[in-house]
């Protein structure tokens, strides 16, 4: 079946074949939480972008392989929820940003920012730190050889607009830093994968921007 981004609460994963990476979608938990498993096909090497509610699932997803890392997108509970099982079951360092790794209860190896990279073998991932839902947000960035780019965003945007803030500066910064670090510098085709449901473009999302300004959430 072809991949279109949809996965349901103990539904089967989505799987999608990049020239480079396979990545595994699945659904966790009561809040729909998004896990990505992503594998360097060369390699074999595997990092996981967030894990949240079902350790049992996710450590069946990474079965009898290595997972070398965990890439915690930002501090909030149901995105960490499983960490701690799967760090001690795989041996798998953690990364986060840095400035909200003091509010994920598991150590943190690895501190990210802007410019910052991961590796998932022989692939290398862009970090790109977004500002407002949390102050330590990051998205992963993967510009694909053989297409187009490819953005795990946690809950820094979703179809429909930017994830949820408390208080207007948060959102005006986390507005800007999407408007400018994502909308202002990758094409329409890069496709998305948030923290919760369904998949979606830049191009698809770049028309509502002014929509997302004026409402103010």
């Amino acid at each position: 079946m072809s991949y279109d981004g949809h996965v349901t609460p103990g539904g089967p994963a989505a799987t999608r074949e990049l020239d480079l990476l396979t990545v595994t979608k699945v659904s966790v938990g009561p809040m729909d939480n998004n896990a990505y498993l992503l594998e360097c096909r060369a390699s074999g090497d595997l990092l996981l972008v967030d894990a949240a509610a079902d350790a049992t699932r996710l450590l069946g997803l990474v079965g009898e392989r290595r997972l070398g890392q965990v890439v915690t997108t930002h501090r909030h509970r149901d995105h960490w929820q499983a960490l701690e099982r799967v760090v001690h079951a795989t041996g798998a360092r953690t990364a986060a940003g840095r400035d909200d790794a003091d509010g994920i209860p598991v150590g943190t190896d690895d501190l990210l920012t802007d410019d910052d990279t991961v590796q998932v073998g022989a692939v290398t991932l862009a970090v790109i730190q977004l500002v407002g839902h949390t102050p330590g947000s990051v998205a992963l960035l993967h510009d694909d050889p053989g297409g187009h780019p490819h953005l795990f965003t946690g809950d820094s945007l979703f179809p429909g607009g930017v994830g949820r803030t408390t208080t207007p500066e948060d959102f005006a910064s986390l507005l800007a830093d999407v408007e400018t670090k994502l909308f202002a510098r990758l094409p329409d085709q890069t496709w998305f994968y948030p923290g919760h449901g369904d998949d979606s473009t830049i191009g698809a999302e770049r028309p509502h921007l002014p929509e997302w300004r004026a409402r103010g959430w």
